[in-house]
């Protein structure tokens, strides 16, 4: 009877449930506005299913019960309910899918839940009759009915959404899934139904803002300052919401927030009335005030001003010894108040740019050489890319340069214009690094430009003094005339007879045999001038002349030529006038070279007060001017190289040179064990030998094995002497600018040919024993230049440069230029003999 009596209660909820499901369809179609035969005939299909199946399940209890077949009871109860519970996970997956599959999917599987829940209280009937049974099948056979109810309500305004087009909810469309869901269920927003979070920003009429939140949203702002703070205050506090205002206190601008400034307040621990302060500076637009509050004290302009005036008396000092100050004077000021004025004023960020640029430490204000310099080096570095991608400077380029030179000038840094040519040397230069002329050329040609478009100036010729070989004054007369080249320079100019120079009673061989018996004979100016006649100094002048500018490759040739590998490398020399700063190296600067590795030209030579990174940086930038842009830089082991050519030529291997290195490892060992390691200490010359032995390889595979052989001897060795980490240190500093020259056809194992070019250099630099000034000093350089790319080595010199030129072995055709016959140490009588009939003016 047990059976009997569960089985019409589960009859009963079923009924129950079946009739609910017959009204909420009913009530569907009446919403709808028609009746559609499909969903009633499966209405009604489906509860009378239920009846059939729970009219079998009774009989076949009843049976069961009257012969004593309880398993058999239990088996075929299990087997008919499955049904119910299949028709209704179908029912429910079919809503899920109309309703926008909204939920997670194993809700579908709802009715099995209650399906197993009631099977197991048939089979074990002790646990069907405990009391804590029923609750949870009333809570499983309500939330059926919920899940179903929601799922007919979401299929229902899916289908009125395709119908009707969709919602429209706060005077806006809205569709679509994410408008159905939250409008059900709660989860978006109640106002415009959107699940997403979004934010709307228009412009209004009166040229205001308005801005639209719509979900869930997180404000967070650090409480390291005050005002950060005020200002989520004030964004907090022009919240609205849509619809009726409601009642109660309103702002000064007639609103009703939907956060109060009571809950402000109380939120930010701040009184009321500071609140509504602060609401009265952002309608007022009182920006000042509004800032100055950083502080409980209010920061007035007066006080302000004091504390900038003070400022700018001891720029520097720092705020709390300006608070201190201040307070010694009677002023109220705390140590906030005066930061906030520093910053607020500007006079943090302007002390900040006096200590970067000048030295305040003195009694006067004084720009910072290092400063300035870098300035300059970065301008010139960005203009020259600009200059090499085919671009013009831009306008700030423009305001940077022009700010630069105002302080260049007021700072005494003056740049020096070029070292002017005396006119006799413009004559010979011309005749000397020009072809040869063609014979029977009898046109006049300006000394200045070259031009024949020329016009006498009159017919009254000018007598021009001369010595000749017998050293007689002689005279010829001589004519003026016009250069119609509208861009020379000189626009007159008077026709010399070949062999002379205008301004000079010497001719031409004299001035040629000066420079030709100095410079190629490395002589002195004392003997130059005994030999010639004349004084030292003006044998000095005359070959100093020929310094009044580097040698024009490019304009000479119209092409430059390298092979890509670049050796640089310094020299000091003795220049005792010059502005550097008075101190122990006062009196030495710096001769930079440039040297193709490969050819020896010379491509760049200039002087440098200091042997630092901003006078290497100034000479790279400098031969990125000329149009260089090597592969490969080869330098000694000055750490300053580094960075520079990294910043400079960023595309080059930089290498260091393998002779310096095993020099300077040497000199480690050296200090680390003493002079006499060699017999004292036997495994440092153990170790030497080792690391010389590295360089040996004839792969790179191979050092690389050998190297790790010495640094697996590190330990040993710094346990035994501490002292010898500085050796395994200099080795792992310079070791990858080292191994990339093994084995490689491009980069050369050591920077010989930069020094041999600096030998070179002392032959002639010992005739001097130092430069007077930095003006000789440069004239020389720009005369060594000169003379050096067009001198020959020697016939003793090694095979492959034997007899030639720096210039020719760069690819330089100079075989026309009267230059090589000069250097190369033949007659120089030849303008006389070959320019003859060619310089003859026409009266």
């Amino acid at each position: 009877m047990q059976g009997t009596t569960g089985l019409r209660k589960t009859q009963l909820r079923v009924g129950a449930l079946g009739h609910e499901l017959v009204v909420v369809s009913i009530i569907v179609l009446a919403l709808v506005g028609q009746v559609v035969p499909e969903q009633a005939g499966w209405v009604v299909k489906v509860i009378g299913s239920e009846a059939v199946l729970l009219r079998r399940v009774r009989k076949v209890v009843s049976k069961g019960v009257r012969e004593g077949t309880g398993q058999g009871v239990i088996w075929l109860h299990m087997a008919q309910t499955g049904q119910i519970a299949l028709v209704r996970s179908l029912i429910l997956w079919g809503l899920w899918a109309l309703g926008g599959q909204v939920g997670p999917a194993w809700l579908r599987l709802w009715p099995w839940a209650l399906w197993l829940w009631r099977s197991l209280g048939q089979a074990r009937p002790g646990l069907g009759r405990r009391q804590s049974w029923y609750p949870v099948e009333r809570w499983l056979v309500q939330g059926q009915q919920w899940l179903i109810l929601g799922y007919i309500g979401l299929a229902l305004v899916t289908w009125l959404q395709q119908r009707w087009g969709g919602w429209q909810v706060a005077g806006q469309p809205v569709s679509g899934p994410e408008a159905s869901i939250p409008m059900l269920l709660g989860a978006g927003c109640l106002v415009c139904g959107s699940a997403e979070p979004r934010v709307t920003v228009e412009r209004q009429a009166d040229g205001g803002y308005q801005a639209t939140l719509c979900g869930h949203f997180t404000l967070q702002v650090a409480g390291d300052s005050v005002f950060r703070m005020r200002l989520l205050l004030l964004v907090l506090s022009l919240l609205d919401v849509a619809g009726p205002q409601r009642k109660g206190r309103r702002t000064r601008d007639g609103r009703t927030p939907f956060v109060t400034e009571m809950q402000l307040g109380a939120w930010f621990a701040m009184p009321h009335p500071v609140v509504s302060r602060w609401y009265k500076y952002w309608l007022n637009a009182d920006w000042a005030n509004l800032l100055s509050l950083h502080s409980a004290e209010v920061l007035t302009a007066d006080l302000v001003c004091r504390i900038v005036e003070v400022c700018a008396s001891f720029p520097w000092w720092g705020p709390a010894e300006v608070r201190q100050h201040l307070q010694s004077e009677g002023v109220a000021v705390t140590l906030a108040q005066v930061e906030q004025a520093v910053l607020q004023s500007g006079w943090t960020r302007l002390r900040q740019t006096l200590f970067e640029r000048y030295d305040l430490s003195g009694s006067a204000l004084q720009l910072r050489d290092g400063w300035l310099v870098g300035q300059l080096l970065a301008q010139v570095q960005g203009l020259l890319a600009r200059l090499e991608a085919g671009a013009g400077a831009t306008p700030e380029q423009h305001i940077a340069v022009a700010d630069l030179q105002q302080l260049a000038a007021a700072a005494q840094v003056v740049v020096e214009p070029p070292l002017k040519a005396e006119p006799w040397l413009l004559r010979i230069e011309q005749d000397l690094l020009g072809p040869w002329p063609a014979p029977g050329d009898d046109q006049v040609h300006c000394p200045a430009c070259g031009a024949t478009d020329v016009q006498p100036k009159g017919h009254k010729p000018r007598w021009k003094k001369y010595y000749d070989a017998n050293h007689q004054v002689q005279q010829v007369a001589v004519y003026r005339y016009f250069c119609h080249n509208p861009h020379c320079q000189t626009q007159t100019f008077t026709a010399m007879p070949a062999g002379l120079v205008p301004y000079s009673p010497y001719r031409t061989e004299t001035h040629l045999l000066a420079l030709q018996m100095y410079a190629w004979g490395y002589s002195t100016y004392r003997r130059t001038g005994t030999a010639l006649g004349v004084a030292s100094l003006t044998a000095w002048r005359w070959v100093s002349a020929w310094g009044h500018d580097l040698l024009p490759v490019a304009a000479l040739f119209g092409v430059l030529k390298s092979s890509g590998v670049v050796g640089v490398d310094e020299k000091y020399v003795l220049v005792p006038k010059n502005d550097k700063p008075a101190g122990k190296m006062r009196r030495w600067m710096y001769v930079y070279l440039a040297v193709d590795v490969w050819t020896y030209d010379l491509l760049h030579i200039a002087l440098y007060p200091d042997n630092d990174d901003a006078s290497a940086q100034a000479f790279l930038l400098a031969l990125r001017t000329k149009g260089y842009h090597p592969q490969v830089l080869v330098t000694d082991l000055r750490q300053d190289y580094g960075p520079v050519i990294a910043q400079v030529f960023p595309q080059a291997v930089h290498h260091e040179c393998i002779f310096h290195a095993l020099q300077n490892a040497q000199k480690h060992i050296k200090d680390a064990y003493g002079k006499d390691y060699q017999t004292t200490h036997p495994e440092a010359e153990r170790l030497k030998r080792m690391i010389y032995h590295i360089f040996d390889a004839e792969t790179p595979a191979l050092a690389h094995q050998r190297y790790a052989e010495v640094l697996a001897l590190q330990a040993a060795y710094v346990k035994a002497l501490p002292a010898a980490q500085t050796i395994f240190d200099f080795l792992d500093h310079h070791w990858p600018k080292l191994v990339n020259a093994i084995a490689s056809d491009l980069i050369p194992t050591t920077n010989n040919t930069a020094e041999r070019t600096i030998g070179r250099f002392d032959q002639h630099y010992q005739n001097f024993c130092g430069f007077e000034s930095i003006s000789d000093a440069k004239r020389y350089l720009a005369v060594f230049e000169k003379v050096y790319r067009f001198t020959p080595f020697s016939q003793d010199a090694q095979p492959g440069i034997r007899g030639k030129a720096p210039l020719q072995l760069a690819g330089y055709d100079i075989s026309q230029l009267p230059m090589a016959t000069i250097c190369a140490g033949r007659s120089i009588v030849w303008p006389t003999q070959i320019a003859s009939a060619a310089r003859v003016p026409s009266s």
